[in-house]
């Protein structure tokens, strides 16, 4: 069972990482880059702020920088227990894929997925009730995490983890979030 998973799991990855051109190929590294997002994180920021006010959003930086550092210890955990290797780095598939990005880490799972997924979930769950079209939030970890298979850097099993595990602790982080900091403020 498990192996078949993994057959499918690397026949997607050929698939989908197949779609690419080197036309894109630009477009796509910038994409992966977390440094770029800033004028969109910017953009969070200050939406939230505008609702929430000073105190609670520097609690919600707090709070998100925590989520990020057990979302990627999580993911670094997991990626040495399983060492999976990376497509660009799998012998039995590089010579069949794109590869537009090396990489020498493991691929199982996908940070970018998981700190991507923790993130929007925890700013959904705060925004929606302020936010009409909140959801489109959910936009990003897509974008951001289909870089990584169009690069040959993960498997889709591996977003797709790193999805579960985002939404996770994003949504455990919200729900903490929620009781210690929304309810002072509510009461303050």
């Amino acid at each position: 069972m498990l192996e078949k998973l993994i057959q499918l799991d690397v026949q997607l990855l050929v698939f989908l990482n197949g779609l690419g051109s080197a036309t894109y190929d630009g477009l796509w590294l910038f994409i992966t880059k977390q440094s770029n997002w800033t004028p969109f994180f910017l953009v969070l920021l200050y939406l939230v702020y505008k609702k929430i006010g000073i105190k609670s959003t520097l609690y919600l930086l707090l709070f998100v920088t925590l989520l990020l550092v057990v979302t990627d210890q999580t993911t670094n955990l997991f990626k040495v227990t399983f060492q999976r290797l990376r497509p660009c780095n799998n012998p039995d598939i590089n010579s069949i894929i794109r590869l537009v990005k090396p990489s020498n880490s493991f691929s199982f799972f996908s940070g970018h997925a998981a700190n991507s997924s923790a993130t929007m979930t925890f700013l959904f769950l705060l925004l929606k009730k302020y936010y009409r079209y909140a959801f489109l939030l959910f936009l990003f970890p897509l974008i951001f995490a289909y870089s990584r298979i169009y690069l040959g850097l993960h498997y889709p099993l591996d977003i797709l983890t790193g999805y579960f595990f985002g939404a996770t602790f994003g949504f455990i982080t919200y729900k903490l979030y929620q009781k210690y900091i929304l309810k002072d403020s509510r009461n303050g």
